[in-house]
């Protein structure tokens, strides 16, 4: 094997992700949803996913399902805008790719000329024609296995799939179908570890595991996650590497204290008059209007 870098490169590309993949270099991904967090997260990580976990995480819906196209491009349009080094994968929402390959096709290449690198969809077999016809379009896709958030109805809930036989071996057979369509890459998430490596050792293309295990060409998760930014259950795969929601409520509660206190702003956060202007203004009294009831 050769020798493996972690030094950013200046510009990540599906070339330079599946060179990864050969070299054996793990690939680390995350989200954002706006110009913060792209700034946040690119000097670091080779992919920034403008997820439709947009909707659970900062628009306060239960689930992915009721986020649009619109909400979608919405923020594609925000992390666009700083120029990313890394790559960019806008996730395709629900009912945007399912009604047909002329609007699928509409909505994917709204995200591209947009400014993402990609799209990402949910879906096996089903998909393979949709994901050939956007290829077709030289619109790069990655596809998404396993727990599906978009199926949550279906599936009865977010539970871990690729437990039975059939379901593995479904599993595996559908990841060869996306990369034989044109994925450049999948996302397999919520599925036994053994079954996240078998996937990955046995396709050409880059894996991302989300609560997928190590085997995984590279990781994803959610940035809000990792840096302790949500409150409440979170699932089993999230590792939390900073309580952020603390820390930035301590810092919002020693501004207010300040604030109520009289201490801020101080003069270092304060404008000053020119001198000459001070006794001017120091002498200045409300006119007495004539109109007055």
């Amino acid at each position: 094997m050769s020798h493996i870098s972690t030094a950013p490169v200046q510009r990540v590309t599906i070339p330079v992700l599946q060179q990864w993949k050969r070299d054996g270099r793990r690939i680390a991904m995350t989200t954002a949803y706006d110009a913060v967090a792209a700034r946040i997260a690119d000097p670091i990580v080779d992919i920034i996913l403008v997820g439709d976990s947009v909707g659970n995480v900062c628009l306060g819906f239960d689930n992915t399902l009721p986020v649009s196209m619109k909400m979608m491009n919405h923020h594609v349009e925000a992390v666009a805008r700083t120029k990313p080094r890394a790559l960019l994968v806008a996730d395709m929402p629900f009912l945007s790719f399912h009604l047909g390959a002329e609007e699928t096709i509409r909505n994917a290449g709204g995200f591209l000329q947009r400014g993402a690198d990609a799209v990402k969809l949910e879906g096996g077999s089903k998909r393979v024609t949709t994901v050939r016809a956007l290829v077709d379009c030289d619109i790069p896709v990655m596809g998404h296995l396993g727990l599906t958030p978009q199926s949550v109805n279906s599936m009865g809930g977010f539970k871990v799939q690729g437990r039975t036989s059939t379901d593995a071996l479904r599993l595996l057979d559908d990841a060869h179908r996306l990369q034989d369509a044109g994925c450049f890459a999948l996302v397999l998430e919520g599925i036994p570890s053994e079954l996240g490596a078998r996937a990955a050792e046995s396709l050409s293309i880059p894996t991302i595991g989300i609560g997928a295990g190590a085997g995984c060409s590279g990781q994803v998760l959610v940035l809000h996650d990792l840096l302790g930014l949500t409150e409440g259950h979170r699932p089993r795969f999230v590792r939390t590497y900073v309580d952020g929601l603390k820390l930035l409520q301590d810092a919002l509660s020693r501004w207010a204290a300040d604030v109520r206190e009289g201490s801020f702003p101080g003069a270092q956060e304060s404008y000053q008059l020119p001198e000459s202007l001070g006794e001017l203004i120091a002498n200045w009294a409300p006119p007495t209007h004539s109109d007055k009831p």
